[in-house]
This record gives C-alpha cells, structure tokens and sequence, in this order.
C-alpha cells in the first residue's frame, strides 16, 4: 500500500513538472510570438508621418521635420523672441524694447535662412545653387535696406552695406584665421580663388572712390552735383552688376576646375550632415522665414530714429556695425568652424565671397532699385566710409596674397575691425555729409 502510494506521488509530481516546463516553454514561446507584434505596433505609432492616412502623415511629417530643423542648431532657442518682437512692434510699445527683441529675433532666423538655402542649394546644382546663395546668402541685409530704402533712410542702407563688407573682409576673416591657428600652426588655401575675389573687390572699392572723386571736383562747378552723381551712379551699379554675373559664369563654368578643391571639401561636410529638407520643404521654409524677416526688419528699421534720440548712438553705427554682425551671424558661425577644421577654402569663399555679393550685387541692386522707385541711392559714400573701406581691402589683400594664414594675421584684421567700430562710434551722423543728404 505504501508503495503504491509513493508511486502515486511520484507520478504526480513527474506531471506537474511536466505541466511546468510546458507552461514555461508555452510562455516563452508565447512572449517570443508577441514581441515582434508589439515592437511592430510601437513602430507604428512612432513613425505617424508613414501613415496611410493623410490627414495624419501630413501634418506628422511637418511636425516632425520641424522639430528636426530646430534642434539643427542651438541659437534657434532665440527663435522666442520672433513673436514677441512682432507682438511690441504691433503694439507699438517702447522703441528700445521693439529694437532689442527684433534685433534677437533676426539673429536665429538668419540662422534658418541660411541653413533652408544650403538645403535647396544641395538638391538643385551648383549653378542655381550659386545664385540661391547669391540671392539669399546675404538676405537679411537686402530685406533690411530695401525697407529702409523705401523709408528714405539712405544713410542706413550706405552703412549697412558697407558694414556688411567689412564685417566679413576683417572680422569674419580674422576670426577664422585665429580658429584655425589654435589648432594649426600655419594654414594654406587656394592662393588663385583669393586672388580673384580680392582683384574684384578692388574694383568694387573703386566704384566708390570714383564718385567721391567727383563729388570733390565737381564742388566749386556750377553743374548740378546732385544729377552727375545720380548718372554715374546708375551706370556704375550696372557695369558692378554685369562683372558680377561674370564672375558667375568664371565660377561655374568657364574656370569650375579652379574652385574645385573648395567644392570638394564642401561636398564631404555635406555628406557628414544629411539632408533635412526636400527641395519643395527648404522652398516653402525659405519663403515663411523671408516673410518673418521682412516683418521683424519692418519694425527694427522704424525703431531706429527714436533708439538714435534716447540713446546718442549714431545711425551710421547702427547700420555699420550692430546690424551686420545679426545679419552675418550665421555665415561667422559657420566660417570659423570650417577653418577649424582646417579647411580654409572653404572660410575664404564664406569670408570673402559673402563681402564681393554684398559689392558687386546687393549695393548695384539697391541703387538700381532707388532709381525705380525714387529715392536717391547713390555709389556716393562719405568721404571717412570710402576711405575706411579703401584701407581695408588693401589690408586684406597684402594679408592673402601668399596663400597662407596664421592667429597672428587673424589678429591684424580683428584689431583693424575693431578700431575701424570704435572710429564710427564716435562718428556724427552729421559729419561729411553726402550731396544726397543721406
């Protein structure tokens, strides 16, 4: 009888170790049947912008992309500031608060400009991505002066053009040969590509010491200075024009192999950040961020006279130095980091070719537009701007013309920007003033 029961038990608990380990295998089985299941459904519901619905991809997709776009860069956190510059600019509150918050508020969205352009550029060829960054590399100050021009406010159109110039031939330029000598002790670059940027912003400094020229000798004239300056101005702005479509034409077609270093490197730090944006997406970001400047320049612009009033600081300042730095912050930002880099090409083109758009396209652009609508813009800088602007281009040039570049020319340049700042601080806007009464 006992062992019968023993028997008994032992078979029960063979059983129940049997129905154990089958429950055990049936749930790991089952657990491994589920996962994908629920891994696939996670997915799901992570990915919306796949869905088949289009009422959920769309509006997925831009979210997801817009958040993709403003983690791209750190200073978009100061994109806050948009809707509370043009909230006090609409509203009218205190000029220094309107000025403060929308000259913030350009600073990220020059940032966006400049990123939504290189993201079109990259789709589109080197051609129309030459001339997207011609027309939008250096937007904010032609949306900025444009609506200054239709102002009158010729005085902030002059020093803000030439504030560009310079802020890019001495202040980015010297910031991305001190970058770059932190980690290098002497850096080379294309020696033929500077040169010709160079030889052609030499003649852009000439198109604004001609007109000083006969400003001067047309003062004891009883000829109209004022018409004889308009006319060669006007024609002056479309010779600029025409080298400058040139110089398109030499650099992306005729002599592209000479640039060809400087596309290759840019092609590789292309390939380390994908792409973003679709054409159709860097399209539609590039329209609503020119809108959103346009509107935040309005205001920024129409502030200026009382900042001027409460503050003492000139116009010419403003326009020389504090709108430039906003409108080029981007275009420093990425300068030094490519000369860090060691890829000086690349900082040469971004320094310098930005300074030879503003030259030979943007100011033409302008006095041209002035012609249309009115106004007197003219290539007739002050006397002290000509000759700052004179000096500069011949520092910049004996400083490239080995081909070579180390912290302490970098320091040349950012000591002769800073200097050059603090001569126009102390600068009246009622000194040398033009025949145009700008």
């Amino acid at each position: 009888m006992d062992k019968l029961k023993r028997k008994r038990h032992n078979i029960s608990r063979h059983n129940s170790q049997n129905i154990l380990t089958m429950t055990q295998s049936n749930g790991r089985l089952n657990s491994s049947e589920s996962e994908p299941l629920l891994g696939h459904s996670g997915s799901s519901e992570q990915h919306l912008w796949e869905h088949s619905n289009p009422l959920v991809r769309y509006p997925a997709l831009t979210a997801h992309k817009t958040m993709q776009v403003l983690a791209s860069n750190p200073v978009n956190i100061l994109l806050l500031f948009v809707p509370a510059g043009i909230i006090t600019g609409a509203v009218g509150a205190n000029p220094t608060a309107v000025f403060v918050l929308n000259f913030l508020a350009i600073i990220p969205l020059a940032s966006l400009l400049s990123f939504a352009t290189e993201e079109l550029a990259a789709k589109l060829g080197q051609t129309i991505g030459g001339l997207l960054n011609a027309t939008f590399g250096n937007a904010v100050e032609l949306i900025v002066s444009i609506i200054a021009l239709t102002q009158g406010q010729i005085r902030i159109v002059q020093s803000s053009m030439l504030g560009s110039i310079l802020s890019n031939i001495l202040l980015v330029l010297g910031c991305c040969f001190i970058a770059g000598g932190v980690t290098h002790s002497e850096q080379s670059f294309n020696t033929t590509v500077a040169s010709t940027m160079s030889s052609l912003m030499a003649v852009a400094s000439a198109s604004l010491i001609i007109p000083a020229t006969l400003y001067a000798a047309l003062s004891s004239s009883r000829s109209s200075s004022e018409d004889e300056i308009l006319v060669l101005s006007h024609g002056t702005a479309i010779i600029l024009l025409i080298l400058y479509m040139l110089y398109l034409f030499f650099q992306l077609k005729s002599h592209a192999h000479l640039f060809d270093d400087g596309q290759q490197q840019e092609g590789g730090e292309n390939q380390q950040e994908p792409e973003i944006l679709n054409p159709p997406a860097a399209g539609v970001a590039l329209v609503v961020i020119t809108i959103l400047v346009a509107v935040c320049a309005d205001y920024l612009v129409d502030s200026i006279d009382s900042i001027v009033e409460k503050s003492g600081i000139s116009k010419t300042f403003i326009g020389l130095v504090l709108i430039p730095i906003v409108g080029n912050a981007a275009e420093h930002v990425t300068a030094c980091v490519v000369a860090y880099k060691d890829k000086m090409d690349l900082a040469i083109g971004v320094a310098i070719g930005s300074s030879m758009q503003i030259a030979l396209f943007v100011t033409p652009f302008l006095v041209i537009l002035g012609w249309i609508i009115g106004q007197p813009m003219t290539l007739h800088f002050q006397t002290f701007e000509t000759v700052v602007f004179f000096l500069s281009v011949l520092v910049v040039n004996y400083l490239i013309q080995d081909g070579k570049s180390n912290y302490l020319e970098g320091s040349m340049c950012l000591g002769t920007y800073i200097i050059i700042a603090l001569a126009f601080f102390v600068y009246p806007d009622d000194a040398g003033r033009t025949v145009l009464g700008g």
